[in-house]
């Protein structure tokens, strides 16, 4: 979670938030059966991010602390939905591409006058890039903002990822699936759904461009 992200869950919840005077939040969750595994997990956790240089790092040593920590970053969603209108794309690139992900897509939105902010899930590359409306106009907001998302897509894919994590493609994402997967690729969708749905009843208008 980046720091625009902190902050508007510290405004919904009007409450202070871990971090939030940071650029950015790493959770990171250990799980397993054996206590001592898991400590020299920790151990090796510890040791990598002292040599990326993190400036801080919190460990939750119980249950209620770690239950404060997640239901920060569950609530992420709602406070940033809860300040106006936003758009949020779901991208997803190899693990070691998301800070050029990041601040790439950040440099788009300031090209286009766009406040963007961030978070998602490190793990498997994938970033929920949450671009809102603020005080855009309806018309700029309406017609210029697919042509910035486009950018956000052709910057992912060129990072080795794709324009859905784990959202999925639907009727809105259809338009920019060619920047992911060519003509050939789509064809071949296009013949499962026919085989699989002759008279196409199921979904009809979604995940694949006309």
């Amino acid at each position: 979670m980046e720091q625009d992200c902190l902050k508007a869950i510290e405004s919904h919840r009007t409450m202070h938030v871990k971090f939030s005077d940071k650029a950015a939040v790493l959770l990171i969750e250990v799980d397993g059966n054996q206590e001592s595994a898991l400590d020299a997990d920790m151990e090796i956790i510890a040791e990598v991010l002292d040599q990326q240089k993190a400036e801080d790092i919190f460990l939750a040593e119980t249950s209620a602390q770690q239950t404060e920590i997640w239901d920060i970053r569950r609530s992420a969603g709602e406070s940033v939905k809860a300040i106006c209108p936003y758009k949020e794309e779901d991208t997803v690139v190899p693990r070691s591409n998301l800070p050029a992900l990041v601040s790439g897509v950040h440099e788009i939105c300031n090209r286009w006058g766009l406040r963007v902010i961030c978070y998602g899930h490190a793990g498997d590359g994938n970033i929920h890039c949450n671009i809102l409306k603020a005080d855009l106009s309806d018309d700029k907001w309406e017609h210029e903002l697919p042509s910035a998302i486009e950018q956000v897509f052709r910057l992912t894919v060129s990072l080795g990822g794709t324009i859905s994590g784990e959202h999925g493609i639907g009727h809105v994402q259809r338009r920019y699936l060619p920047l992911a997967m060519t003509p050939d690729e789509i064809a071949v969708q296009k013949r499962v759904k026919q085989a699989l749905d002759p008279h196409n009843v199921f979904n009809p208008g979604k995940a694949l461009p006309e």
